[in-house]
C-alpha cells in the first residue's frame, strides 16, 4: 500500500443560510480511523449576495424541514482504472459510412508539466485534497417540444441529431457509471460529490428541467410529452431529412446506413428509472437552461404560446435555413425577433400536435425554486447548491465547501440577453472577486457553463440594463491575480480541451449529447514537495461499447445512444480532444 494516496480529506458538515432563515444542516460522520472523505454538502461560505453566508456554528433548520444526516462514507479504495477511459474506450467496428462499435483501448495518461516540474516519488507522498466528478451537457431533450430548432436541417444537417430520443437513457446510464465507481481511480479516495456544469436541459422547457432533477436525484422518467399515446415528432414525419427508425422510408440518414429499428420510438418514449446519484450533487446553469434553444432572449408571451401549443414547424427551404444559422451563430438575433417572423410566415407548413402545458419555459426563479422543491433533495444538499438567498436575490452564484482545505465556486456565465456565448455581469464579477478575497488561504475550484473563449458575450442583461457585461479574459486575468484558484472546470464546447494559465488550469470537458459522450472524474493532490496534482480521468456511461437491435430495454437503448451519437451525419471527429486533454495529471506549484 506505499504507493496508495493517504486520503486527509476531512469531513465536512454542510450549512446553508439565507437572509431570513437557515436552510436544512447537513453533518457527516467521521470515517473509522479517521480518514475521511469531503461531503461537499454546500457549506456556506460566500460573503455576499447570493452566496449562503458564513456561520462559525451549525446554523438551526428552517421550520418544518426535514433533518437529513447523510451516511458515513466509505474509505479510501485501492486505486484502479477499472470502469474508466484508462482501462478502455468505446471504438469503431468496420467500415463504410455507418459503423458499429466496440470495446477499444484505453486512453493512457498524461504528465504536463507546464506549471510546475513533476518531483520524483511524489506517488509515495500524496495527500488527496479532493475527489468528485463532473457532468456536463446532458441535454435532456423532449424530441415532441413544437419549439425546436430541427427544422434548420435542411440546411445544416447537424442541427437535429438522429439519436436525441435517446438523451434521457443516456443520462441515466452516466449516472449507474458514477454509482458503480464510487473511489477516485488514482487516489481510491471516495468520490465526495458529482458537479453538472450546465445544459442540464435542451430547450428552457419545464418538463426538461423535471427530468434532469428526476435523473439526478432518482426516480421514474417518462420522456413523452402531448399525445401519450402517439410519437408527435419529425421522426414519423415522412420529412426525408429526418431518420425514420420504423419506416421503409429512404431517408438521408438511412441512406448513410442508419438501420430500421421497429419499436424505438415506441421503446424511447417508454418511462426510465433513474437510480440518481448516491453522493451529494451541485447545480449550475447553462445557456440552453435559461434560453430558448440555448440562444434565443424571447420576450412577452410569444415563447409560451408556441412551446405549449398545437402547430410545430418541421422544415424550412435549406436557403432560409442556412441563412437562419448564419445569424445565430453571429448573434445577429439574440431576442428573436428574426425566429417569430419565420415561425410567422411558415404557420402554414407546421404539423398539428398535441398541446401540452408542461412544455412551458421555465424562469430563473423556477429554474431555482425547482432545485429547493423537497423531491428533488436527493442525497442532497437540498438546492444543490442554490439556497433560499439565491431565490429572494435572484442570482445563480454561489459557494460550497468541498474539503476542509478546498472551497467551490459555481457561477452563472449566461447571458440573459440572449445568444450562446456568455459573460458575467458586474454584480457577479465584484461578488466573485470579494469571495476569492475571503478565501485567498484555502485551494479553490471555480466552475462555470462556458470555457474563457466562450465568454464574449456583451450584450445587456435585460433586467439590469445598466449593468456591463464582462468576458472569459477578464475572469482568466482575476483568476492569475488570486494564485489560491487552482483550476476553472467548464463545458459549453463540447470538446476535451485542458489549457496551462499563468497560476491555474482550465479543464473543459466534452458533452454527453455528442460522442464521445463522456465525463470527467478530477481528483486533487498535496504532492508534499512544493507542488499539487490534478488528476482528470475521463468516464463513459455503464451501457456496453456493442449494441444489440433486438435489444431495446432501458440498458440496450442507452448503448445505442452511443452509436447512433458516433454516427450522427457532420459530428466533429475532434470532441474527444488531443491525448493531453483527456486523462492527465497536471502539476501546479503549491502557493502556501
Amino acid at each position: 500500500m506505499s504507493r496508495m494516496a493517504r486520503s486527509r480529506i476531512r469531513s465536512a458538515a454542510s450549512a446553508a443560510t439565507s437572509t431570513v432563515a437557515a436552510v436544512n444542516r447537513r453533518t457527516l460522520l467521521a470515517a473509522a480511523g479517521g480518514t475521511g472523505a469531503a461531503v461537499g454538502l454546500g457549506l456556506a461560505l460566500g460573503p455576499a449576495t447570493g452566496s449562503a453566508t458564513a456561520s462559525p456554528s451549525p446554523p438551526e433548520p428552517v421550520r418544518g424541514a426535514e433533518r437529513r444526516v447523510a451516511p458515513a462514507p466509505a474509505a479510501a479504495a485501492r486505486p484502479s482504472a477499472a470502469g474508466t477511459t484508462l482501462q478502455s474506450v468505446a471504438a469503431p467496428r468496420g467500415s463504410g459510412a455507418y459503423r458499429r462499435l466496440g470495446d477499444g483501448p484505453g486512453w493512457p495518461r498524461k504528465v504536463r508539466g507546464e506549471l510546475a516540474a513533476a518531483k520524483a516519488g511524489r506517488a509515495d507522498r500524496r495527500t488527496t485534497l479532493a475527489s468528485f466528478v463532473q457532468l456536463t451537457d446532458l441535454h435532456l431533450t423532449d424530441v415532441q417540444h413544437p419549439l425546436r430548432y430541427e427544422f434548420m436541417r435542411s440546411g445544416r444537417v447537424n442541427a437535429w441529431r438522429p439519436h436525441e430520443a435517446l438523451s434521457v437513457v443516456g443520462a441515466v446510464s452516466l449516472i449507474e457509471r458514477v454509482n458503480a465507481l464510487r473511489h477516485g481511480p488514482v487516489t481510491g479516495a471516495p468520490l465526495s460529490f458529482a458537479m453538472t456544469t450546465g445544459d442540464n436541459t435542451d430547450n428552457n422547457a419545464k418538463v426538461e428541467l423535471d427530468w434532469y432533477l428526476t435523473a439526478m436525484s432518482g426516480g421514474r422518467i417518462s420522456p413523452n410529452t402531448g399525445d401519450r399515446r402517439h410519437y408527435e415528432g419529425v421522426q414519423d414525419s415522412g420529412l426525408r431529412e429526418f431518420w425514420h427508425p420504423e419506416s421503409a422510408l429512404r431517408d438521408a440518414d438511412k441512406k448513410l446506413g442508419f438501420p430500421r429499428l421497429d419499436g424505438f420510438l415506441k421503446a424511447a418514449m417508454r418511462d426510465v428509472n433513474s437510480p440518481g446519484l448516491r453522493m451529494p450533487w451541485y447545480s449550475t446553469i447553462g445557456n440552453h437552461d435559461d434560453l430558448s434553444g440555448g440562444a434565443y432572449a424571447f420576450g412577452g408571451s410569444y415563447l409560451a404560446d408556441v412551446a405549449t401549443g398545437k402547430r410545430k414547424l418541421q422544415i424550412i427551404p435549406a436557403a432560409e435555413a442556412e441563412k437562419m444559422y448564419q445569424a445565430e451563430r453571429k448573434g445577429d438575433d439574440p431576442t428573436g425577433k428574426r425566429m417569430k417572423e419565420l415561425l410567422r410566415a411558415h404557420s402554414k407548413r407546421m404539423r398539428t400536435v398535441t398541446p401540452d402545458e408542461r412544455r412551458a419555459p421555465f424562469t430563473q426563479r423556477e429554474y431555482l425554486a425547482a432545485h429547493l422543491a423537497p423531491q428533488h433533495t436527493g442525497p442532497g444538499p437540498i438546492g444543490h447548491g442554490y439556497t433560499r438567498a439565491n431565490l429572494d436575490a435572484g442570482t445563480l452564484y454561489y459557494t460550497f465547501r468541498i474539503s476542509a482545505d478546498v472551497v467551490g465556486i459555481s457561477l452563472d456565465s449566461t447571458d440573459p440577453g440572449g445568444h450562446y456565448t456568455g459573460s458575467v455581469g458586474t454584480a457577479q464579477l465584484r461578488w466573485l472577486e470579494r469571495t476569492l478575497k475571503a478565501h485567498r488561504d484555502e485551494h479553490i475550484i471555480v466552475f462555470s457553463h462556458h470555457y474563457s473563449r466562450g465568454m464574449k458575450n456583451m450584450n445587456r442583461d435585460p433586467a439590469r440594463p445598466k449593468e456591463a457585461r464582462h468576458s472569459g479574459a477578464e475572469l482568466v486575468a482575476l483568476f492569475n491575480r488570486n494564485p489560491s484558484v487552482l483550476a476553472w472546470i467548464n463545458g459549453h464546447s463540447h470538446t476535451n480541451e485542458i489549457t496551462p494559465r499563468k497560476t491555474f488550469w482550465e479543464i473543459t470537458t466534452a458533452s454527453h449529447i455528442d460522442f464521445p459522450q463522456l465525463a470527467r472524474i478530477v481528483e486533487l493532490v498535496d504532492n508534499n514537495d512544493g507542488t499539487l496534482s490534478l488528476f482528470t480521468t475521463l468516464i463513459e456511461s455503464a451501457a456496453p461499447h456493442r449494441t444489440d437491435y433486438a435489444d431495446l430495454s432501458q440498458t440496450g437503448l442507452a448503448a445505442l445512444y452511443r452509436e447512433l451519437s458516433f454516427n450522427a451525419p457532420a459530428r466533429s471527429t475532434a470532441l474527444a480532444g488531443d491525448p493531453h486533454d483527456r486523462n492527465t495529471e497536471l502539476l501546479l506549484r503549491k502557493r502556501r
